[in-house]
C-alpha cells in the first residue's frame, strides 16, 4: 500500500485498526451479493476497496503508542522490516504459521464466494480475520518484546 512515514504514523491509529477491521467480512458480504443484487454487487466492493486505500491515510496519528492496536501496527513495521533487523525466532514462527492460517482462510472464502456456498465463506472469513487478529496480537508482543531491547 506504499505507505510513508506519516501513513504508518496515521495507520497507528486505534481508528484506523479498529475500522478495518470489518473490511473482510463487509467485503466477503458484498462479493456474496451478487447472487442477489447481480451487477450492483461491484458498488459496494468499490467502495471497501477505496475505503481499504484511504483507511490508514485519514486519521490523524494518535497522542500515545501505547493502546493495543497501536503497539500491533508498529509490531507490523518491525515484522516487515525483519530483513534489516533480525526478529526473535519464535516470533517469526508464530507470524508464518498464523499467516499461513489466514491464507487458508482466504482460500477457503475463496471458495465460497465462487460457488456461493454460505458455509465456506463464513468458515473461510473467520479463519482468515481470525488468524490476522491473532497476527495482530502477536505483533504486539513482538513490538513489546523488540521495543524492550
Amino acid at each position: 500500500m506504499a505507505m510513508d512515514e506519516a501513513t504508518w504514523a496515521r495507520h497507528a491509529s486505534p481508528w484506523s485498526v479498529w475500522t478495518r477491521v470489518p473490511i473482510l467480512p463487509a467485503m466477503a458480504l458484498a462479493v456474496y451479493s451478487r447472487a442477489w443484487i447481480g451487477w450492483w454487487a461491484l458498488l459496494p466492493v468499490a467502495l471497501l476497496a477505496f475505503w481499504t486505500l484511504v483507511n490508514p491515510r485519514i486519521f490523524p496519528p494518535p497522542r500515545s503508542l501505547g493502546s493495543w492496536a497501536s503497539r500491533g501496527v508498529m509490531g507490523e513495521r518491525i515484522w516487515l522490516a525483519r530483513s534489516e533487523r533480525p526478529i526473535p525466532p519464535h516470533h517469526a514462527r508464530a507470524a508464518t504459521m498464523l499467516s499461513a492460517a489466514s491464507l487458508v482462510g482466504v482460500a477457503v472464502l475463496a471458495y465460497g464466494l465462487l460457488v456461493l456456498d454460505p458455509w465456506a465463506t463464513v468458515a473461510g472469513t473467520i479463519l482468515a480475520a481470525g488468524a490476522k487478529l491473532w497476527f495482530v496480537d502477536r505483533m504486539v508482543w513482538l513490538h513489546d518484546e523488540t521495543d524492550a531491547r
